[in-house]
């Protein structure tokens, strides 16, 4: 029987990624992340849902979300879904359920008007064409648009062949 195990989420960072060690070494980062979701009820007014996900970071990208997301980043998780269960000193039982990052991109939230100090502080996530992206990849450093080569030999993109969008 096939299966898959993927997810894509969208969201701010809820507080600061905590980064720790495990005993072999291996960084671990833990946040959480704010998804909002927007949908009409029956009686057809808009509602707002906020779902808090727990994610979990391994390795090199956990030193990276330690060192640059912090509350309030805009972030891009993809991941699986985990569940783990465990029993505290006490003798109780507890689960979680949690989203192990396979990528993570950090976005960007470009200037909104009117966005200043007494805008909201609430949790929201940016729409796509306020945002700009950068990806983290499993051996390099965050790179954006602003730390990309704009030499002709590492990018021979001729003008009239760019998308135009």
């Amino acid at each position: 029987m096939a299966s898959l195990n993927k997810v894509f989420l969208i969201g701010n960072l809820t507080r600061d990624p905590e980064l720790r060690y495990i005993p072999s070494g291996s960084a671990v980062a833990t946040f959480t992340v704010a998804v909002n979701r927007v949908f009409k009820s029956q009686a057809g007014e808009k509602k707002e849902q906020t779902s808090f996900i727990r994610i979990v970071v391994w390795g090199r990208r956990a030193e990276v979300c330690g060192e640059y997301l912090s509350k309030g980043s805009p972030v891009f998780v993809e991941g699986r879904i985990q569940s783990r269960d465990w029993e505290t000193q006490d003798g109780q039982k507890r689960n979680t359920v949690e989203v192990v990052a396979d990528n993570i991109q950090f976005l960007r939230m470009g200037a909104k008007p009117g966005a200043g100090a007494g805008a909201s502080a609430g949790v929201q996530v940016p729409p796509p064409e306020e945002v700009e992206t950068i990806n983290l990849n499993d051996e390099a450093e965050p790179q954006g648009p602003s730390v990309e080569k704009n030499n002709a030999k590492d990018n021979p993109v001729k003008k009239d062949e760019e998308v135009p969008f």
